[in-house]
Parts: C-alpha cells; structure tokens; sequence
C-alpha cells in the first residue's frame, strides 16, 4: 500500500534558526526505540546556509516505501554539509537502558559527522540526547566526555523539517539493512519483514525458541517469563514501546551488514 500523501517538509524552521546565528544545524531522528532486537539507530544530516533545497521528495521515512528510502539516500548525503548514523547494540541497550542507548547512538552520529553544529533539532518533545549532569553515558566513561551541542525540540519534527526528515531516511536505511542481515543468518524471527519489532511471528518463534544473541535480553520477552505478564501494562515496563508497533517492509537483503557491538 503506498503511503498517503503528505505536506512537504521545508527548510523554513531551519532558515529561521539559521536568521537567529545558528549557523550550522543538525535534524536528529531515532529508529528501532521499541524494536524487541537488533540496534537503536540515530540518524544525523547537517545543514547551513550552503544547504539550498532539500532533494525533492524527501519526507519522513514511514511516508516512503522502502525502494523510495533507498533513492533517496544518495540524494541526502549529496546534499547535506555532512551526515552520519549511530548505533547502540542490544547488549548496550540492556546494560545502560534504552533512553542512554539512545543518548550514546546520538553522540556517536554527531562524533562521525567531524563537525560539531551550533544546534540539534531533535524530533518529539523528550531531549534524549543531552545527558543530566549527575549521569553521564554511564558505563561508557570514554564518550561521555563529548559535549552534548544545545538542542531544541520538536514534535512532528520529521514532517515540519527537511533536514529531520532526511536524518530518518538515514536511520530507517541503515537500520533496516542491518535487520535484513541479521534475519539472513537467522532467519527464524522473520526479521527481514519485522525488522525486530513484536509482529506476531516473532513472537511465535520468542515463544518457541527464547531469544537469541541480538535480543534486548532485560525487556520482558516471550519465552523468557510467564506470558500473561505481556498483557498487563503494569508489570512491563516496555509495554508502551511494543503495543503499537507495525512491522515495516522488507529493505535491501543485498545491503552491508553493520557489526552489532563494534565501537
């Protein structure tokens, strides 16, 4: 089914912050927040006054099919000033929490992008990306001596804002091309359809099989505990992030394989 159509997002949020002397901008998105397995993926596209219109048909990437996504990319990356994408691994996420794995894929975009903007806009209404002053990246002292750019946010971000929406393009690819390859060599999850998140044959093969190596081991899983506890908010503390997911469409099964864990 294609994806209804929607209004553009524009550079106009962007040339207004740009007009108050933040120069050089960065929209932020997040993928995979409340997938059952594989990575939390960060996307990042920096843009400044250099930066004329977004590729046409840039949008936010739920909006496009996959074959779309993947046109896009080579677009983004011709366009932006510079542009990057971070990982946190399932292991990560279960030993720091999911909100400091997010944190640490952020800060892992900005670091590879070799150039520290003047802002973040960050998509939603929750600054993840700045850490409290009394927590840090936790177990992982040597990143959390990066200092966090001002960050403002933004809800609808990824539909208001070309650089936003571009930085999910970047996410959702990368993410979903890591998915396809894992499912590859593992195919009994269905992670090349699901991409990780709870539709209903992965949670037939966490019931049978319990989960493997690239499951987020420290959220309540199938298999794992007593399944009545699935069914009642209370006692899972994710059941936020995996009552109203959707499995996204199959990507690339040819795309390269990020290393789940590499630093």
């Amino acid at each position: 089914m294609t994806p209804p159509r929607s209004k553009a997002p524009s550079l106009r949020v962007e040339r207004a912050l740009q007009r108050d002397g933040h120069r050089v901008l960065a929209g932020m998105d997040e993928v995979g927040r409340g997938a059952l397995a594989g990575p939390v993926t960060v996307g990042v596209v920096l843009i400044d006054e250099s930066c004329r219109t977004a590729p046409q048909g840039v949008r936010d990437s739920k909006l496009l099919v996959p074959q779309a996504r993947e046109r896009m990319v080579p677009r983004i990356e011709r366009w932006a000033l510079a542009h990057a994408v971070g990982h946190a691994s399932a292991d990560e996420i279960d030993e720091v929490g999911i909100i400091a794995a997010l944190r640490l894929a952020g800060t892992r975009a900005l670091v590879a992008c070799g150039v520290v903007p003047d802002l973040v806009i960050l998509d939603g209404n929750h600054d993840w990306l700045t850490a409290p002053e009394d927590v840090g990246l936790l177990a992982f002292a040597h990143e959390s001596a990066v200092v966090t750019p001002p960050v403002t946010t933004m809800v609808k971000a990824d539909l208001r804002c070309s650089s936003v929406a571009a930085a999910s393009v970047l996410a959702k690819v990368t993410r979903d091309r890591i998915m396809v390859g894992l499912g590859e060599a593992q195919p009994e999850y269905g992670w090349v359809e699901n991409k990780g998140y709870a539709a209903p044959e992965h949670m037939d093969a966490l019931r049978r099989l319990g989960p493997s190596e690239w499951h987020r081991r420290s959220w309540r899983l199938p298999g794992t505990m007593d399944d009545d506890a699935l069914t009642d908010p209370a006692a899972d503390p994710v059941a936020d992030l995996v009552t109203d997911l959707t499995p996204g469409p199959a990507a690339d099964a040819g795309a390269d394989l990020w290393r789940v864990g590499e630093r």
